[in-house]
């Protein structure tokens, strides 16, 4: 964006075509970001819309205090949780018990992967583990920040995650073996 700043307040006058500029120079990006938490393009396009929404609505009370991508990128996260937390389909999946003791794998397992493969992997974890990871692992939240986000415990937190994490290093073992077998054979 040309002059940030400029765009912003032409946005708060409510000039559409600041708005779409401002919409294009971060939609893709935060297409990205509502992705990780749904489990459809279709979903994750509702929700950048919706985001959006709140984007201008809310522009007002951005203070340039950092970056306005990352404010961005903060509302495209809450629209995202938000969004789980309304739909029947995700809410349903994001059933948090309370932890228990369960071993923790100490081995990380060698990525071969690209983060293409990954990002599916982590897309076919359940909802709720998917949500904590994404917040903890990619967003960089704290497990006190998702609890009051998710309404769940630190503790809550620290289990999903740490269940996410075994469970995809589980399925990244796999795919190194299997992909180790295809080599052997050939």
């Amino acid at each position: 964006m040309t002059n940030q700043k400029q765009i912003i307040k032409d946005c708060l006058r409510g000039n559409i075509l600041a708005q779409r500029t401002l919409y294009e120079a971060f939609a893709e990006s935060m297409m990205g970001v509502c992705y990780r938490y749904t489990k459809s393009v279709q979903d994750a396009e509702d929700v950048l819309q919706e985001g959006f929404m709140r984007v201008f609505k809310s522009l007002h009370q951005y203070r340039e205090e950092g970056e306005l991508g990352g404010w961005i990128r903060r509302i495209m996260v809450n629209t995202s949780i938000n969004y789980l937390k309304k739909h029947i389909h995700y809410r349903n999946d994001m059933v948090f018990t309370e932890p228990s003791l369960h071993p923790v794998m100490e081995e990380t397992p060698e990525l071969r992967l690209q983060a293409k493969e990954i990002a599916s992997l982590i897309r076919q974890l359940p909802t709720g583990y998917q949500t904590v990871f994404n917040l903890h692992a990619v967003e960089g939240y704290t497990h006190v920040e998702i609890g009051k986000l998710l309404g769940i415990s630190e503790n809550t937190s620290r289990s999903q995650y740490m269940r996410a994490r075994n469970l995809l290093c589980e399925w990244i073992n796999k795919w190194d073996e299997n992909l180790k077998s295809e080599n052997y054979a050939r």
